[in-house]
């Protein structure tokens, strides 16, 4: 069975390289707290754009909550000296239709499970088109840096949409190195709104039965 692929070293050679100084990247982002410490660790080295682009949030209040601060969090960072390159964003459609159209289907597995799969490969399919239409040199996503999301399935999704709109994907697993840490560190840092579900209905359902368990 093929081991792992550690994306976090492929991309630590990658940042090596002189010729990425002042790439264009574009970073799905799928909220303000997980996109910190990616968004101050990479933009000494991209000049970014992030595509917030989350359909699977299901209640318009709360989607438009997570946008807002979003944009705080990025007007916040193109503040700070160690910005490099100043840092950009495009919101994308807001169509959770579009969302349970995906997982159709998939509703009651596990999250975690092809529900989820589908619901990256989603996020990543407007990237990547995205990044493609912009002529962006890389696109990658935010989504790495949880705990809970599956890195090697995010990049092995992310690598053949690469392929298929002929541009690059940025390796990576942000979690590692202390990103996760870091990035509940800048969420207090920045007071930002952080949530304790992705946003969808079913993973909400989820934590609702989690609490419920655990009281």
């Amino acid at each position: 069975m093929q081991g792992k692929i550690n994306y976090q070293k492929l991309l630590d050679e990658l940042l090596l390289e002189e010729s990425i100084k002042g790439k264009r990247l574009l970073l799905h982002s799928c909220c303000a707290p997980c996109s910190s410490y990616v968004l101050t660790y990479l933009s000494k080295y991209f000049a970014i754009t992030v595509f917030y682009y989350n359909p699977n949030i299901s209640e318009q209040d709360e989607y438009r909550k997570r946008v807002e601060e979003q944009k705080r969090l990025i007007a916040l960072l193109n503040e700070q000296p160690d910005t490099i390159y100043p840092i950009n964003v495009i919101e994308g459609s807001y169509e959770p239709q579009r969302f349970y159209e995906t997982v159709r289907g998939y509703e009651d597995y596990a999250e975690g499970g092809e529900r989820c799969f589908r619901c990256y490969r989603l996020r990543l399919l407007e990237t990547a088109k995205l990044a493609r239409e912009k002529q962006f040199d890389f696109f990658t996503t935010t989504l790495t840096i949880s705990p809970l999301k599956n890195a090697q399935k995010l990049n092995e999704i992310g690598s053949r949409l690469a392929e298929e709109y002929h541009v690059a994907c940025l390796p990576s697993d942000f979690k590692k190195k202390g990103g996760y840490l870091r990035s509940i560190e800048l969420s207090r840092q920045y007071d930002l709104y952080r949530q304790d579900y992705c946003g969808c209905v079913f993973s909400k359902r989820e934590r609702d039965k989690r609490i419920v368990q655990e009281s």
